[in-house]
């Protein structure tokens, strides 16, 4: 049974997620301030956080980057009534695999759970340049050196060096690693492609990974 993590302040959001996610045969713990989330999460074993953004004691922000201090691999998704691009930006610079907006389809959000929970246990090794990612392992190295990538940023690089030598479009991308099947702001691959990008640590020249304008991406040895 997969155990779910809520940090939320709203105690009528509490209880129905809480209601819902247990009849769908999740274990859900929750928190109401950030503070008791982060001490909840040190001191329990999770597979997923639902966080909101704005919370007592410790924003969610802090409490994300809290985390990620911790553990690079959990998902993590935020519960927001943010709306605008920057703080969509900000949220997922900080370590979140996904966010949804206030109010949101509790379909929708349960899909996206088991997107984030799906099994990845595929035994390869793929290689793109001085890059050699190891599925099963969740390692990724540059020239020997280990790279440390957040779930979603390893899922994106593992499909563009899996489709090496075709263009994925972002539609195509927002489907096959995002597992989402509506209308969708695709500008969120973007985002985890230049977190990608800085980690990898590549000049201009050595981009092994190559935007192709209005379009999507291409990965070529």
């Amino acid at each position: 049974m997969k155990h779910i993590l809520i940090v939320e302040d709203e105690e009528g959001i509490v209880q129905f997620l809480k209601q819902g996610l247990e009849e769908e045969g999740y274990q859900v713990s929750s928190a109401n301030n950030g503070l008791q989330g982060f001490e909840l999460f040190k001191n329990g074993r999770f597979d997923l956080v639902l966080l909101d953004w704005m919370l007592p004691k410790m924003t969610g922000i802090e409490v994300c980057k809290s985390i990620r201090e911790i553990n690079s691999k959990i998902p993590i998704i935020f519960l927001t009534a943010k709306d605008t691009v920057q703080e969509t930006v900000e949220g997922l610079k900080t370590g979140a695999n996904d966010y949804i907006k206030k109010p949101f389809s509790f379909d929708e959000l349960v899909e996206r759970i088991k997107v984030q929970l799906r099994d990845k246990s595929e035994q390869e090794i793929l290689t793109l340049g001085p890059i050699e990612i190891n599925i099963q392992k969740h390692s990724v190295t540059v020239d020997k050196n280990d790279v440390s990538l957040t779930q979603k940023e390893f899922d994106l690089l593992c499909y563009l060096v899996k489709n090496k030598g075709n263009v994925c479009s972002r539609t195509q991308i927002i489907q096959d690693v995002w597992d989402i099947h509506f209308e969708y702001d695709t500008g969120v691959i973007d985002v985890f492609m230049n977190a990608i990008r800085k980690k990898l640590n590549f000049k201009v020249e050595e981009d092994y990974i190559k935007t192709i304008r209005g379009i999507g991406y291409i990965a070529n040895d």
